[in-house]
């Protein structure tokens, strides 16, 4: 069951009104909502929204989508040369680049947009975003009102979803939806399509499926009998529509749960989210790991749910490492307390646009970041034996 809306409200011709609010980053409803229209400046817009202040649109629907524009090209500013910055670690810059973020997306999500209980922007030259909040936010009863900021993305990710993405390794195109991580970066994709797979596999586990790729790749590698997990509602409505277009539904079994399905598995994959850091939205989950929560659980309970001489498959980017936020040390007493060892591993650089981004503030990171398939074995009395005498 979905969580239910929150209401924001506000005065209108001297009469309290209240709707359902929307934010997909998870900003809370404003306070202070301020009616605006046309008449409006860039400047007294980010003043208004950086005080904090809701700016209800209630002019030219495409006036709204330019003054939001010009506010995203205030906000992208570099500051003025001052005094030297104090010399930081790379965990602090992660930090302030997180915080800095933050305190864009609260400044942009202030410029508000209304929408009918059926999805219709009630203002003059308002697109047609039915079908695209039909997607996310199914059927509701009563007028909504999101950031313009907001609405534009699940508009973006409706024209995505019906031209589909092309995806390396794959015949057909994935079909992407809003909320779900899409699999833009190549490098972990190649590490699976490369690595040689154990022989005999009866049944393999994805856990945290997503889009559905990596069952997809496997079940395309000959693997007759896959279950994949999520936690996800809208992850798992993906992953099945996925499968489904690539007539693996009968090879691949997609199942809401936290982690592991049932039975033991000749083969587990897992792709975690790689930074221990808060989300600040729910896509984010596959990204950002609050204390590597998901890692942590992954690691020390993977034993149970794998044949004897299973393999584990962690694909796991070192930008955490590079960020000063977790160390290989700390990975690897992880492996050796959950009773792991490594069998091999295989490294291969990026190649998303970022790793040639100067101006990005973690260019120094992902200049250096190094993706890498862990494949990891169960130890063995001979295995503990040697670690005790060595």
């Amino acid at each position: 069951m979905k969580k239910p809306l929150p209401l924001i409200q506000w005065q209108e011709n001297d009469l309290p009104v209240q709707a359902l609010w929307y934010s997909e980053g998870q900003l809370p409803p404003p306070t202070t909502v301020r009616l605006v229209d046309d008449t409006i400046s860039a400047n007294q817009a980010m003043a208004l929204a950086k005080e904090g202040t809701g700016m209800l649109w209630r002019g030219d629907y495409q006036n709204a989508r330019e003054l939001l524009q010009a506010m995203m090209r205030r906000v992208a500013r570099k500051p003025r040369e001052g005094m030297q910055p104090k010399k930081q670690s790379p965990a602090e810059i992660f930090h302030a680049h997180r915080l800095e973020q933050k305190r864009k997306a609260e400044i942009l999500g202030a410029l508000l947009v209304p929408l009918s209980a059926d999805f219709v922007i009630q203002l003059k030259r308002g697109q047609d975003v039915r079908s695209a909040c039909q997607e996310v936010l199914g059927d509701i009863q009563q007028d909504i009102v999101m950031p313009l900021k907001g609405l534009l993305a699940i508009v973006s990710a409706h024209e995505w979803r019906k031209k589909k993405i092309p995806v390396i390794h794959m015949a057909k195109k994935i079909t992407p939806h809003f909320g779900v991580f899409s699999p833009l970066r190549a490098e972990y994709l190649d590490l699976v399509m490369q690595a040689q797979l154990p022989p005999n596999i009866e049944l393999a586990f994805d856990i945290g499926v997503g889009s559905g790729v990596l069952s997809i790749l496997l079940a395309q590698r000959g693997i007759a009998k896959i279950r994949a997990t999520d936690i996800d509602p809208r992850a798992i409505e993906c992953a099945r529509e996925n499968i489904h277009d690539f007539g693996f539904s009968e090879t691949i079994e997609v199942i809401q749960a936290n982690l592991f399905p049932q039975g033991v598995a000749d083969l587990i994959i897992c792709n975690p989210p790689w930074i221990p850091a808060i989300p600040s939205a729910p896509i984010e989950y596959a990204v950002f790991d609050p204390d590597s929560q998901f890692l942590k659980a992954f690691i020390t309970q993977v034993a149970q749910h794998m044949k004897a001489d299973g393999q584990v498959w962690l694909i796991l980017s070192d930008i955490a490492e590079q960020l000063g936020l977790r160390t290989r040390t700390d990975l690897l007493q992880l492996f050796e307390v959950a009773n792991l060892h490594v069998l091999s591993k295989k490294d291969m650089r990026p190649k998303h646009p970022k790793i040639r981004d100067t101006s990005d503030p973690l260019f120094f990171a992902r200049d250096k970041e190094i993706t890498s398939l862990w494949i990891l074995g169960k130890k063995t009395q001979v295995d503990s034996f040697a670690l005790v005498t060595s």
